[in-house]
C-alpha cells in the first residue's frame, strides 16, 4: 500500500523543534481548555482588556472561568510555576507549539482554530539582541539557508515590555518567488513583562527574558506558497498528499 504523508503543520512543528533544540530550547505543552487565570491574569491582561470579549474568546458556557486558549502563551506561567515549585531557578528556554482558538470569521488568511509556536527564554542579562538573533537563526534554518533580515516595530502586548512586531525579509534559492525581498509581518514578541515573571514566582529584579509567538499556519503558507489557510484544516487528502 502507498505510504501516508505527514501534514504540513506537523512537519513544520517537527522541524521547528529540531531547530530550537539546537539552540538549547526544550519542548513544553499545556491544556487547550484553560482557566482565565493562566490565559489572561498571569499574563498581565487587565480585567477589561478587549481580548477577553466574546468577539475574540470562546468562553465555556457550563464551566465558569474556563476558555479555549487564545494563545500558547498560557504555558508561560504554568511552566515557570512548575519549575519554581521544583526548586529550579532560571535559565529557562522552552518552545510551545500547539492549537489555539479565536472567535473570528473564517477566510483565506484567518481560521477560528489554528496553530502557534510560542517561545520563552528567561535568564540573567537577556536583551532584545538575544531575541533578534534567535529569530534570525530560526528563519535561516526554516528557509534552508536563505538570507534573512529581521526588523522590529514597536507594538503593545500586555505580557511584554517593550513589545515589538517582527518583520522578516528573506531571499535565496529555496524561498517562494512571492516572498523574495519583501518585508512580511511574522510574529509578535518582546521582553517578558516583570509582572508576568512575578506572577509565576520568578524574581524580576534578578531575571529578564524574551518571548515570541508566531502563527505556524501562516509560516506554512509562506514556506510552501499555500494560498488558502482553510486547506490546512480541510482533511482533504489531495492537499496533504502533496507534501
Amino acid at each position: 500500500m502507498p505510504k501516508g504523508h505527514i501534514h504540513p503543520i506537523s512537519s513544520l512543528i517537527r522541524e521547528a523543534n529540531q531547530i530550537f533544540s539546537r539552540m538549547g530550547f526544550t519542548l513544553a505543552e499545556g491544556p487547550l481548555l484553560e482557566s482565565e487565570h493562566y490565559n489572561f491574569d498571569v499574563l498581565n491582561f487587565p480585567k477589561d482588556h478587549p481580548a477577553r470579549d466574546m468577539q475574540d474568546t470562546f468562553f465555556m458556557k457550563d464551566m465558569p472561568g474556563m476558555v479555549l486558549r487564545t494563545h500558547t502563551s498560557n504555558v508561560q506561567g504554568r511552566y515557570m510555576e512548575e519549575q519554581i515549585k521544583k526548586g529550579v531557578q532560571p535559565p529557562y528556554r522552552v518552545i510551545v507549539p500547539g492549537k489555539v482558538f479565536r472567535n473570528e470569521a473564517t477566510d483565506m488568511t484567518h481560521e477560528a482554530e489554528f496553530y502557534q509556536l510560542e517561545g520563552l527564554a528567561v535568564g540573567e542579562d537577556y536583551t532584545l539582541a538575544h531575541l533578534k538573533g534567535t529569530i534570525e537563526r530560526f528563519y535561516r534554518e526554516i528557509f534552508k539557508g536563505a538570507d534573512v533580515e529581521v526588523r522590529f516595530r514597536p507594538s503593545f502586548f500586555p505580557f511584554v515590555e517593550p513589545g515589538v512586531e517582527v518583520d522578516a525579509r528573506v531571499s535565496g534559492a529555496h524561498v517562494p518567488e512571492k516572498l523574495q525581498g519583501k518585508w512580511i509581518e511574522m510574529m509578535g514578541a518582546g521582553m517578558v513583562h516583570p509582572n508576568v515573571l512575578k506572577n509565576a514566582g520568578v524574581d524580576p529584579t534578578k531575571y529578564q527574558g524574551f518571548a515570541f509567538g508566531m502563527g505556524l499556519d501562516r509560516l506554512a503558507m509562506l514556506r510552501w506558497g499555500i494560498d488558502d489557510i482553510r486547506l490546512m484544516h480541510s482533511a482533504d487528502l489531495r492537499f496533504v498528499n502533496q507534501f
